[in-house]
Formats: C-alpha cells, structure tokens, sequence
C-alpha cells in the first residue's frame, strides 16, 4: 500500500467495527427498483414483472421496501430521501428508473437510462451519484418498441441509440451527500445544462415514510408536519423526529404515500392525497392547490422551477438532521462537501499501490463506489409473504406450495450488498460473496458480517442449503463462501496485519453445515462426481441442465470441481486456525480426505478426455456414457482447487501431519489417485489437475483461437465458433455455438449469456489460481503465450499478470479517449470532457472486443477489478 497513515474515514470504519452489525445508520440503501420483485409480486401465476409494473410504481405503496433516484435511508428504510425530476416534456414524474423485462427487451431485462456511481465511502459520509436527464420527451415508448421488434441477432437498443441526447440536449444531474455525523446529512442538487439551449427543469427533492400501516394499522401512523416556509419535521414512533431544512422554493407539497385506489383498482380513493399526488400537481396541475395548502402528510417535497442557460448550473441545499439546527444551510454550508471528500481522497489514495497511474486510481474509485451505493435494504419474510397471498386473493391459497414455498423459515430484514439497484435488485449468494471480496479492501468488517449474514438461521434453509436468490431460493449456486472467506481473511490479515480468526471459526462452523448438505444431495451415486444443475454456469451447456433428461444421469465437471475447491477451502481455514486451536486439526484431515477422493473421481471416473486432453461433463444413459464436448469454463474450474502448504506450518501441525502421511502413503501402496506433488525442500502443492493435464488446459486458456480473449478469457472456447457442437440425445439435437456477446438463444429464459463473453468473476478466480501454481513451480515452469507464440515463454505468475493487464485494459482510456468497455457507437459520447472519466462496471464483456453487456451496473462482482489493480504488476 502507498500509504498507511490513519484519516477521518478509516477512524470512523474502526468506531463502526465495535458496534454488534458495522453498519452505519443513513446510507444508499433505497433501491432504484422496487417494482416487479418477487416480493412484491401478489399474482396467482408468478407473473411478478406483469403484476406490478413501471407504470404501477409511482401509484401504488409498496409492500417490502421502497425505490427512488439516488435514494438514502435509514437502515431499516422507515424513512427516505430520493430526487425526483421533471423536464417539462415527459409523460410521468421521473421518481425511479425505467426499464425494460425480459418479454420486451431482445436480450432480457435492462435498464434503460444513463447514471453514475461517482464517489462513495463506507461510512456513507460523503457520496456522489450522476444522473444524466434528456430535455425533450423521454423515449418510453420507443424503447418498448424498438427493442420488441430486434431480434436475438441484433444489439440492444440503448437510451443513447435514440436522439435524445443529441447536441448535448441534456442536464447533468448531481446528487451528493455529506455528513455532519452519523444522523445530520447534507444534500446538494447541482443541475447542469449541457445544452446550447436554455431548458427548463423542476426538482422535487422527497422525503417520504416507509408505508407499514397499510398492513399494521394497530402501529401509530408516522407524519411529516410543517413547520415554516423552509423546514418540516418527521416524526416516527420507532425512530423519533427528524428535521427536514431547504431552501426557498416555488412551492412545497405534501401527500401521502398511500395507493391510488382509482387508477391501480377502480376503486373509489379517500382523498386527493395519493402516492402519485406529485406526479399529477406537476404535470397536469391536478390538485396543486390542495397539496400546497395541506401541512402534514407522509410524503412531502418542495418544489423548484428553474430556466437554466447554456452550460449554466443551478444548486440546491437541504439538510436532514435527527436534531433541530439552527441556519441549518448557512454561508459555510458547501465547506463540508469540500470537507468530506478531501477525506474521501485521502482514503482511498491509502489503498492504491505506489506505482497507480491516474487511470488505475480512477477505475478503482468507481468500482468502489458502485459497490457501496449497491448496499440495499432487503426484507422478505416468506411466512409473512404466503400468508398475506392469501388473505389478499382467495385463488392464492395454493400459492404457499408455490415459489420459494420451501423455503418458510427464511425471514431476511437487512442492509445486503446486492448486484444491482435496478436489474437485480435482491441479493444472490454467489455474487455476494465476489462482493465480499473487493469490499474487504475497504471494510472489511461489513464484508465478514455479510458472509455470516447469508449462512444465518434466518437465511440458510435448516437442511444446510444458502438461499440462491429470490426467484428461486433453491437454486443451486457455486458454493464458494469458503472461498471469499479465505479471500477476506487474507486480505484483512495483509492489511492489519493479524486475521481474525474468530471470524474463521463462526464462518467455518456454518459452512460445515453447507458441505453437509452439499455432499448428501448432489453426490447422486456416492462416488464423489457431483451434479448441481444450474451452478451459474448452466447456458455453457447443450441443455439446460436444471431440468434433467429422463433415465439419463449427469456427471458435472464444474460441480465437482467447485466441491473440490470447497473441500480444499476448507481444509485451508481449518489449518489456519489449527496453528491456534488444535482442536481443529481434526477437521483439517476430514477435508482433507474429502478433497483427495473428489480429485480422484474427477481424475478417474470418466470426466477427462484424452483425445481432446480437456474435462467434459458425461452423460450416462441406459445406451452408454457419452462425453459433452463443450470447451467451456465449466472444463476450465477444475483449475480452481489448488493450495500450497509450507513445511514449517505442518511442523506446527504434528497431528495432522501424521496423519496425513499415512492416508497418503496408504494411497500409494495401493496405487490410489493422490493429487499432492511435493518439492522436497519447502512445500507441498494441492491440485485437483495434475501437471501434465494442466499444461494441456493452459495451450488451451493461452490460445488466442480458443479461450485467450485481448479483455481476459473467454466463457467458451472461440473453437465453437467455426464448429458448433451438437449432441443427439434420444433422438433429439441439443446444439451450442461461441458467441462472444448477448446469446441469440432464450434456451434457459431470459439472456443465455454464458456462450462466449468474459465473466469478471470466473477470470478472478482463474488468476488467483495459477499464482498458487506459480508459488510452487516457480520460474521453472514456462509456457508459450500466446500459445501460438513459439518466442515468447512466460511463467505461471506472468500469465496471471498478464490475464489481469488484459481486464484491466477493458476499462482503461486508449490514447484517442476510447474505453473499449464502451461501445463503438457511443464512444463519441464518451470522448465529450465531461463524460470522458465514466465508467459503467458491466455484468460481463464482449468475448472479442471488449464492449459491457448485461446488466449496465452490476458493480458487485465486476468490483474485482478494484484487487486487480493493486496486485498487478505494470
């Protein structure tokens, strides 16, 4: 690290780590889409995207949470603060984002606006958000249609695709947070025009409860009351009064955050004072009058009209304190914004290594940023849910058996790094714990708790399954907790210089239970070759293998491979806290054992294929066993599970060691598979490939024709390209192609988007694998790279720099302005000044050029590139 000096934010991160959950009080935590969620979605047929829409969610309260525009919240989301913006043009109020479900997008659901996570701090005090606002009409219904009628073949049709922004005909909208302390934040709206026009705009900046009474109405009901012309007061029977001060405005409004009955149900409302009361005043005028005479209600907002010149800006201030503040927006009040993010720059400048250039430092802040605006309130009690189906609507009495209908004990009420505010909006465990991971750099506090959380009674099923995400609970995800838990601990250890080995034993104890369960359900015939159908990497297949082919059993590479990492995993932790505690060296062994048995069948039971010299799944049916001849990661994982284990640590471990050796030597005599390699002197290498078939994989992960991609490697072999696979399997033709970008196949619903492109995560792990390798075999094993490359021989360690170069090079500026993350067609956007230093963290990238695809903000898991940057060598 370039420099370890304390400062402000890591003081605050150090008072925040004593507390039982290291969480600050007022964060990001509002979703930016709350609509169509599974846990809003009462329907009797899942339909969860047609039962409560875009165009619903500005009239109808809420059930489980909330959204808004760069929104924060207390923790438990009672009360909220979001911006919502209106160009004089649009059809709706712009309170949320809009985008497009699986049944109109051409490539699934995407959100289709542009934003920016600018700047964020664990501590939430000082937070920046861009949000980039059209001045004509926005293009709703364009994008509906443009993107119905594209077919599989085509690109996405994206906001910046439609003339909206042309000539600059926008406003930059930026919302930045700074904190007094932990329960006095202060707020900026500064609006740009881009354009070289003058354009109107009006700012609703919004204050709202959380409406809990229209399901608890024995809970006083809380109000927002007017005080003077420039502040009002919420009040909340749980979390007490909290004062709300801005500046003069046109007019200020209340209502209440309550559905409208007429236009959601027909049905006669109480009063005037709806949720979309805001939405009506502003654009057609309804009832103005009414809501500015009105002085108490349960949302609230002052009202702001500007006319705003060419490259001209317009600033408002607000303040929310939990104590009354006397010239609460005062002549000083832009110092602490100025305060803060000195602060903010001397933490994170603490984090880059010596030799970061400006670029690095900037794609690493934004990755930072992302991921802790990501941070989301999440509250889903299933019970609580089925029971309220029910009482809602007669025909949902069936509906307990439903979705999630298993998973009844699950009752989740907390703040959860989630993929993304809009196209995931839940928490998915796998991501989560790539979260973790980037998020240990910075908090590593939050990130411990978070792995926890997912492993807690009130998340993981009592039969040892981890909640795979709300679609589907029982999905089955990579099991790597233990792998970011020994990620984390590392990190931390690095960093201060001693783990915290209590978190190793609570993290190790519930993942016990998880290898339990792993074991005894998907090790379908005791043989250690393991299934798990969807594992994250389903639409690499030929078939979807979450729907099992009839009287056919299906042998996984990947899932066996991920057992294996998870055994080794295991046994990694259970000796690091053995050099402590010896009672744990007896679970050392036991994973020991486990992951010599899972190398052994991956290695003997029929998975490699010598002809091809690569890992296959196999399919066994009553005909024979037939190998599924996909070069894909799913091959590639079994590079995952190595480990290096120095001599002087099994000094320490005599009972293990002993053991150990006689396991070993007792497999030797009898001519059994032992995936150890020893190199006489100081260490012992733990591998689930053994070096001859390791080097065949790397010809492969090496040539530029195959895996090796110019932004990292690629999901499926580009070999595919030129010579689809096809497997007859009963009479039936199951066939896939490398395509490098979106899949122009729905086989597996939604975007099968795993048939070419290149996955942050899957090359993080492939990275960080082949250094184990290296800090075995040293420079003594080299390999052509490219594999082509009869010249040019690098070492292990070399190659996983050189893959880290290439993602990064993703990211990075060219000399022209160009960031191949962007696509061709938007780059001059990109290459105006102010837009030159935006970066979108994509959920994946182009298999052959580079460009994001996905989910445009999936920050969690691309965050990786944060650890990247400061392990790579320039």
């Amino acid at each position: 690290m370039a420099n370890t000096a304390k400062n402000a934010e890591q003081t605050r991160l150090e008072e925040n780590a004593l507390k039982a959950v290291p969480l600050e009080h007022w964060g990001p935590y509002v979703s930016e889409r709350q609509w169509a969620t599974v846990r809003e979605d009462y329907s009797n047929n899942g339909d969860a995207w047609g039962h409560f829409t875009h165009d619903q969610a500005r009239s109808r309260a809420y059930r489980w949470g909330e959204d808004g525009l760069a929104g924060i919240s207390d923790y438990f989301q009672r009360l909220c603060f979001a911006v919502a913006l209106w160009n004089g043009k649009d059809p709706i109020l712009k309170e949320r984002l809009f985008g497009l479900p699986n049944g109109q997008g051409n490539h699934g659901e995407d959100v289709k606006e542009l934003y920016y996570y600018l700047d964020n701090v664990p501590s939430h005090y000082y937070m920046k958000y861009l949000y980039k606002y059209p001045q004509t009409g926005y293009p709703y219904d364009e994008l509906v249609s443009v993107n119905m009628h594209r077919s599989k073949q085509e690109p996405e049709y994206e906001i910046l695709d439609t003339n909206v922004f042309d000539n600059d005909r926008y406003f930059d909208v930026f919302i930045t947070y700074a904190k007094q302390n932990a329960e006095d934040i202060q707020i900026c709206i500064e609006i740009i025009n881009r354009g070289q026009l003058s354009a109107d705009i009006t700012v609703l900046p919004t204050l709202w409860f959380f409406n809990y009474w229209q399901t608890d109405k024995a809970k006083p009901k809380p109000s927002i009351t007017r005080l003077d012309d420039n502040s009002v007061k919420a009040s909340h029977y749980i979390i007490g009064d909290y004062y709300f001060y801005f500046q003069d405005c046109d007019k200020s409004l209340f209502t209440e955050n309550e559905t409208n009955k007429a236009r959601i149900y027909r049905q006669p409302n109480e009063s005037v004072f709806v949720k979309d009361a805001f939405h009506e005043a502003i654009i057609d005028g309804d009832n103005i009058d009414e809501l500015a005479a009105k002085n108490i209600g349960t949302k609230f907002a002052p009202v702001y009209k500007y006319t705003i010149r060419p490259q001209q800006s317009k600033k408002i201030f607000m303040r929310l304190s939990k104590e009354p503040v006397e010239n609460a927006i005062g002549h000083d009040f832009e110092a602490l914004f100025n305060l803060r993010k000195q602060e903010a720059d001397d933490f994170y400048s603490n984090l880059l290594p010596a030799n970061a250039t400006p670029e690095f430092a900037n794609i690493q802040r934004q990755a930072f940023a992302g991921l802790l605006w990501n941070k989301q309130y999440y509250h889903y009690d299933t019970r609580e849910w089925h029971r309220t189906s029910k009482s809602s609507d007669p025909s949902l009495l069936t509906r307990p058996n439903g979705r999630n209908g298993n998973w009844k004990y699950l009752n989740n009420q907390d703040v959860i790094s989630m993929p993304d505010k809009w196209e995931y909006p839940w928490y998915a465990a796998w991501d989560l714990a790539f979260h973790c991971v980037p998020m240990a750099m910075i908090d590593p506090e939050f990130a411990k708790n978070q792995l926890i959380l997912i492993m807690r009674e009130w998340y993981m099923n009592p039969e040892g399954q981890v909640p795979a995400y709300e679609w589907n609970f029982s999905d089955v995800n990579p099991p790597i907790q233990a792998w970011a838990a020994l990620q984390v601990y590392r990190i931390e250890k690095e960093k201060k210089g001693v783990g915290d080995l209590r978190f190793l034993k609570r993290v190790f104890q519930k993942l016990i239970i998880n290898f339990t369960w792993w074991a005894n359900r998907k090790d379908v015939n005791g043989n250690n070759i393991f299934a798990g159908g969807f594992l994250g990497l389903d639409n690499i297949g030929v078939f979807d293998r979450s729907s099992p082919i009839k009287d056919a059993v299906l042998d996984q590479v990947d899932g066996t491979s991920w057992m294996g990492t998870f055994a080794l995993n295991m046994m990694d932790i259970a000796l690091e806290i053995s050099v402590h505690d010896d009672a744990f060296e007896d679970m050392a062994l036991k994973f020991y054992e486990h992951f010599v048995l899972i190398a052994e069948a991956l290695n003997e039971l029929g998975l490699w294929n010598d002809e091809d010299a690569f890992f296959y799944d196999t399919l066994r049916m009553h005909n024979g066993t037939y190998h599924l001849k996909v070069r894909s990661l799913v091959g590639l994982t079994s590079m995952f599970a190595v480990s290096v284990v120095d001599y002087d640590r099994l000094a320490l471990l005599k009972d293990f060691s002993k053991r150990a050796a006689w396991l070993n030597k007792y497999r030797s005599q009898h001519k059994l598979f032992l995936p150890i390699h020893d190199d006489g002197k100081s260490k012992i290498l733990l591998s689930l490939v053994p070096f001859e078939r390791l080097e065949k994989l790397l010809e492969r992960l090496c040539d530029e024709s195959e895996f090796l991609a110019k932004g990292g490697v690629r999901a499926l072999s580009k070999f595919h390209e030129a010579n689809p696979y096809t497997a007859n399997i009963d009479g039936r033709d199951y066939s896939i192609k490398y395509e490098p970008g979106d899949s122009t196949t729905n086989l597996f619903g939604g975007n099968s988007n795993w048939r070419g492109p290149i996955w942050m995560p899957m090359n993080f792990i492939l990275i960080n694998s082949l250094k184990k390798y290296y800090e075995f075999y040293g420079d003594e094993k080299q390999f052509n790279f490219p594999t082509d490359d009869g010249i040019k021989k690098l070492t292990l360690g070399q190659i996983a720099n050189e893959l880290s170069r290439r993602l990064i090079s993703t990211f990075e500026a060219d000399e022209t302005g160009a960031r191949p993350l962007h696509s061709k067609a938007h780059q001059a956007f990109y290459k105006k000044p102010e837009n030159a230093d935006l970066i979108l963290y994509y959920e994946y990238f182009h298999g052959d050029d580079s460009n994001g695809l996905g989910a445009s903000h999936q920050t969690g898991w691309s965050a990786l590139i944060a650890n990247l940057i400061n392990d790579v060598e320039v």
